[in-house]
């Protein structure tokens, strides 16, 4: 009978936290006692061309299964390679263990820094994954150093889930349904806290109030996009600016410290933050807040607020401000980039994912691409950093291999995760690269022997997407002009 080892501890915790593999990068310790553990606890190891973007595919993986995600950094360049991919885990409050077994101390960002001992292994590590699921979410960095990786351990049966939130307090609740109710025009500002189970209650109050709604990037989804009532993403442009001016109350929904909204919005408006960690801090001072889950909240709200006098908001209004917000791009010389988005939507079937690189190109497919589900649009609020929307989307394939994924970049974010082509190549994951801005991806994709086309119009977008589309695997478009 062999041993049970401190590699099998950190690897049975990883899988009973709900990880499904454990992401890494050639040479980066390949083989390590922990991945060998990991491999025989069924937790396969996908391998990225870099760190930052094997931080992010975890990052994106913890966001998407709602799970801790696993990351391991080996010897080579190590952590300070990977520090981009982890402010990308940082600011989208996403849950990721990131392993390593040649660096004790603290890592920058990371929640804690912890290292295992043999005698405590299993409490290490369930404690890391409660903590990083814990709100508001993030990495947890845990050191396993080579010689204790290999010692005899005992498991133990520690939880690797978190505590469920606190219920809202009741008094709390009282006070929110007096300002909802003595608001006439309430603005819903829907953050990144907002997921799926929070879904229809959003959806639920949004028509009952009715109130128009507004969605940061992370918060897109969460009530459909198509639905009258949600007026877009938070840019701070119109047409949001003369909603806020309208607007006698902002009921802030999941918002979080980290996502750009304009403190403009808060200047002379009262706001109510509900959600898991009320954004206090961030620009944003709240006239008053409640703590809790999402849903647990507006649960209880609703029997307060029942026989509330409909909000003063003219819907037609509403529909107009809607309607305009992409006419303003038509005008825009050559082919416009929010045609290549619609047609990209209208052309794929429901559920299919998006990715977005920062950069010029964010706010307009943020704003043209219509998620009807929380997550179904994935961008990061490491707004200055290139290179997410790629590994990104080869993470959502992981997670939902039955879906589409379209990625949406630009020539740089494409050069900075380019050897991540080969990743997505090799996964055969089915995702359609869009690239804004010249031909040269052509090139550059059909080295890494993916089919890849080019796109000057309406027309010829349409029918590369459908050739693209009628692949198995990845294939990239180059929209020109």
């Amino acid at each position: 009978m062999s041993r049970t080892t401190v590699a099998d501890v950190v690897a049975d915790g990883l899988r009973r936290a709900g990880a499904r593999r454990v992401f890494g990068v050639p040479g980066g310790g390949a083989r390590s006692a922990l991945l060998d553990a990991a491999r025989d606890a069924g937790l396969p190891l996908v391998l990225a061309y870099g760190e930052t973007a094997a931080c992010v595919m975890a990052a994106v993986t913890g966001d998407l299964a709602e799970a801790p995600a696993a990351v391991f950094i080996g010897a080579g360049p190590g952590v300070a390679a990977a520090a981009a991919g982890l402010a990308h885990a940082v600011l989208d409050r996403s849950p990721m263990l990131l392993l390593t077994d040649r660096h004790p101390g603290d890592v920058l960002g990371c929640k804690a820094s912890l290292a295992v001992e043999a005698a405590s292994a299993g409490h290490w590590i369930a404690h890391a994954a409660r903590l990083a699921m814990a709100e508001p979410r993030g990495p947890v960095h845990l050191d396993v150093p080579p010689d204790v990786a290999t010692q005899s351990a005992v498991t133990v049966a520690a939880s690797c889930r978190p505590d469920p939130l606190a219920p809202p307090d009741a008094p709390a609740l009282d006070e929110a349904a007096r300002l909802i109710a003595g608001a006439a025009r309430p603005l819903l500002a829907l953050g990144l806290h907002c997921r799926a189970v929070d879904a229809p209650w959003l959806r639920a109050l949004a028509e009952a109030l009715p109130a128009p709604v507004l969605a940061t990037c992370r918060g897109k989804g969460a009530v459909p996009d198509p639905h009258p009532l949600v007026l877009g993403v938070v840019t701070g442009e119109a047409p949001e600016e003369p909603l806020v001016r309208t607007a006698d109350l902002i009921v802030a929904i999941g918002l979080d410290p980290v996502e750009p909204v304009p403190a403009s919005w808060w200047a002379g408006l009262p706001v109510l933050a509900l959600g898991p960690a009320p954004p206090a801090g961030s620009g944003l001072a709240p006239a008053f807040e409640v703590t809790g889950g999402i849903a647990a909240i507006l649960e209880e709200l609703a029997p307060r607020l029942a026989g509330r006098a409909r909000a003063d908001w003219d819907v037609a209004a509403l529909d107009r401000a809607k309607r305009a917000g992409p006419s303003r791009q038509a005008a825009s010389a050559g082919f416009p980039r929010h045609r290549a988005v619609r047609i990209a939507r209208e052309a794929t079937e429901a559920g299919t994912l998006a990715t977005a690189d920062a950069g010029a190109c964010l706010d307009v497919v943020a704003a043209a691409w219509d998620a009807v589900a929380p997550r179904e649009f994935l961008a990061s609020n490491a707004r200055a950093a290139t290179g997410f929307a790629l590994p990104a989307a080869i993470a959502a394939h992981l997670v939902h291999p039955g879906r589409r994924i379209v990625c949406f970049t630009d020539p740089a974010g494409l050069t900075a995760a380019s050897s991540e082509l080969e990743t997505a190549h090799r996964l055969r994951a089915p995702v359609v690269v869009v690239v804004f801005g010249g031909a040269e991806p052509v090139r550059l994709a059909q080295g890494f022997g993916l089919p890849a086309f080019a796109a000057d119009s309406e027309a010829s977008f349409a029918q590369a997407l459908g050739r693209a589309l009628g692949r198995p695997g990845p294939a990239l478009i180059a929209v020109v002009g």
